[in-house]
């Protein structure tokens, strides 16, 4: 299926997501440069990394937001965003064996959407104007035994940690509110401790 394809088939679970998903909708529907950086909106993807019990994720502190926050990038032309998920997943911390979960989810895999401002901000040493990720997020099992080593040029550190524990170590109040506690309570309820 087409990216379009799969958001369409993604049924939001709360206003936010519904809300997002219009606009990510729209943004697919109007824009050709969607998936570049140069579209004032345009797509990002996020892996959401748990262990095989659900109950840990993994972290990144990313140095931009100075906080510890989930793993994600820019599509930059490539729409089968799993598989920028996954790329990304293994580039900002060294693992590359994640797999992707299906099982629960609509055709596509999407986990959630969000629709994330992002403040201007200074990128290896110029300036980026403020913009919209367009973002959808995977559900990625990874073990924490697996190796792992940050990516100096975007973040000063990666950790496994209880999966709760991220809304009281992120700095980003938006994010734990509209963002991380929906991630947590689905991953709690999807995966009911136990993943297969």
């Amino acid at each position: 299926m087409a990216l379009i394809d799969d958001v369409r088939a993604f049924v939001p679970g709360c206003e936010q997501e519904e809300t997002d998903r219009a606009l990510l909708l729209a943004c697919l529907e109007r824009d050709p440069e969607v998936g570049r950086r140069a579209s004032l909106a345009h797509l990002t993807t996020s892996a959401w990394t748990v262990d095989a019990t659900g109950t840990q994720t993994l972290l990144c502190y990313h140095n931009i937001y100075d906080s510890w926050s989930w793993v994600g990038g820019h599509a930059d032309g490539e729409l089968d965003l799993a598989v920028v998920a996954a790329r990304e997943l293994a580039e900002e911390t060294g693992v590359a064996n994640a797999r992707l979960v299906t099982d629960g989810l609509p055709a596509g895999a999407i986990f959630s959407i969000e629709a994330l401002p992002v403040a201007g901000h200074v990128k290896r040493g110029a300036y980026v104007s403020s913009h919209v990720h367009l973002n959808v997020t995977y559900l990625l099992v990874a073990d924490p035994a697996e190796a792992t080593a940050s990516k100096p040029d975007e973040n000063s550190g990666v950790r496994w940690v209880p999966i709760d524990d991220l809304l009281t170590l992120s700095d980003e109040p938006w994010m734990c509110e509209r963002v991380y506690k929906k991630l947590i309570a689905r991953t709690k309820a999807l995966l009911g401790g136990v993943i297969s």
